[in-house]
């Protein structure tokens, strides 16, 4: 049985770099400007023996309007009602203020069990800090140094009798049942062993431009206010993933901050931000490019779509706040027009118009990554890729350049996630970009592969004959004669 443990505390007290200490992991971002966390981000934390779940919160701030911080506040004031342990981590060096105290009678009213942790206590300097933090009445405080790992075990002797408590009283209420293995029950090889499963989500990474809607898309899909929204550009600054199940399928969605142009991005937060959605994609299986439909396709929806083919991710287009538009008919002509021109690379993927705010389309969003996943995923018989390519050749053979005819021998796919083919042939280095398209284009039509990157690679077969390099010395009697010159 797990548990939850929440970090919660004034900004810039080391939550994000105690997180990422306790999760074993990178995943937080850490800057020294305070206010760098918004959302709530979880991992699977690990303290010796003890395995839980870990909540890193943004900063408690003394706001409880609409404005950004208080809805930050409101956010961690959430988490804090949801976990099982809260961790109220303070500033070692700068000691108690009168926001902690203020957080602190908070944290007493709202969950049972609090663990008061002193950070950045190392040495001396954190001696008074230390020593004050017995004022805020939360009981013997734990000095920490989350950035030097100082202090865990001190932590892990305090959870875990109030892990124990949990066990317990999971085991006293757990019910017993009782469980029918049946024969034979071993796995198979199962040519739909991708299909997603509770052990293996499908992985989905929602992209986009600042303000274009991902944070409130993904709140509308997994049916909770999970992440922070607001009018405000460039809310979310960390790759947050969450675990939902969406109309019966598992997934993992990522929700991450918004890519402006690069030469507009100075700030070193939003650039650690970028580089945090960037890495996001690479972890997914299908990725959202999210549109707003006032100014779809510009030139940086075009970079970010082109990045996602680019690293081999099935990709859906997804158009945002569709219900703000009162010419849908002749916008989605445009639309589709604009995606076939200015997206080639991308011809044959979903366009899918949507709306974050009400809901809608949101059920053919989910086909269409379901369906982008199943191509992503599709392996074609080596014997159905060689009649294919005999008739390709037929209807149009390929070039021969200085005179020099290219032979296609023969073809098969070599991997899938996204599908790779190698065609064996000769010469090559002289095959033309225009016939390989001409292949590629080919294998979207007549397999059915639309949108999916498609990876072909030519490869020459060489001369196989054994006898190549060995002279030929015809009857036996000029053998002997060739032995016979060789003896000493």
């Amino acid at each position: 049985m797990s548990f939850t443990l929440a970090i919660v505390g004034r900004p810039n007290v080391g939550k994000s770099t105690l997180f990422n200490r306790l999760v074993g992991k990178r995943l937080a971002l850490v800057d020294d400007q305070p206010g760098v966390t918004r959302d709530l981000r979880e991992g699977d934390a690990k303290l010796i023996d003890l395995r839980f779940t870990v909540i890193d919160t943004a900063g408690l701030e003394d706001a409880t309007d609409d404005s950004l911080q208080g809805r930050m506040r409101r956010l961690t004031e959430r988490a804090v009602e949801m976990a099982d342990i809260c961790l109220f981590v303070i500033d070692g060096r700068v000691g108690v203020t009168p926001q902690d105290e203020m957080f602190a009678d908070i944290l007493r009213r709202k969950n049972a069990h609090v663990v008061l942790a002193v950070n950045k206590a190392e040495g001396k300097a954190g001696d008074a800090g230390a020593i004050e933090a017995w004022s805020l009445g939360l009981g013997e405080p734990v000095r920490l140094s989350a950035e030097h790992g100082e202090g865990m075990d001190d932590l892990y002797r305090i959870l875990v009798p109030i892990a124990d408590g949990f066990v317990e009283r999971a085991l006293a209420d757990a019910p017993v049942v009782d469980v029918d293995v049946p024969e034979g029950s071993e796995e198979e090889d199962d040519p739909e062993a991708y299909k997603p499963t509770e052990k293996h989500p499908l992985q989905i990474a929602v992209i986009g431009r600042p303000n274009a809607g991902k944070s409130t898309l993904i709140n509308k899909i997994i049916g909770q206010d999970r992440l922070l929204t607001g009018p405000e550009a460039g809310i979310t600054r960390d790759a947050i993933s969450l675990r939902a199940d969406w109309s019966g399928t598992p997934i993992r969605i990522f929700d991450t901050a918004g890519m402006r142009k690069k030469a507009k991005i100075s700030d070193k937060v939003e650039k650690l931000s970028v580089a945090d959605g960037l890495r996001a994609v690479r972890f997914a299986e299908v990725v959202v490019v999210l549109l707003d439909v006032e100014i779809p396709f510009e030139q940086q929806d075009l970079r970010i779509a082109d990045f996602a083919e680019t690293e081999g991710r099935a990709v859906v287009i997804a158009v945002n706040k569709w219900d703000l538009e009162d010419d849908k008919q002749d916008k989605l002509f445009e639309l589709k027009e604009m995606f076939e021109r200015l997206l080639p690379q991308l011809r044959g993927a979903p366009l899918i118009t949507v709306s974050a705010k009400t809901g809608r389309g949101l059920e053919r969003l989910r086909e269409a990554i379901l369906r982008a996943h199943d191509i992503w995923n599709r392996r074609i018989p080596t014997a159905r890729l060689n009649s294919w390519l005999g008739a390709m050749t037929e209807a149009h053979p390929p070039p021969a350049p200085g005179g020099r005819r290219i032979k296609l021998r023969y073809m098969t796919q070599v991997k899938t996630r996204p599908p790779g083919f190698i065609v064996m042939c000769s010469h090559p280095d002289m095959m033309q970009d225009s016939y390989k398209r001409y292949l590629v284009n080919g294998l979207r039509d007549h397999f059915d592969m639309p949108g999916t990157p498609i990876r072909l690679t030519l490869r020459g077969q060489g001369d196989k004959n054994p006898y190549k390099d060995k002279k030929n010395f015809g009857t036996p009697s000029r053998l002997r004669k060739h032995l016979d010159k060789r003896k000493p």
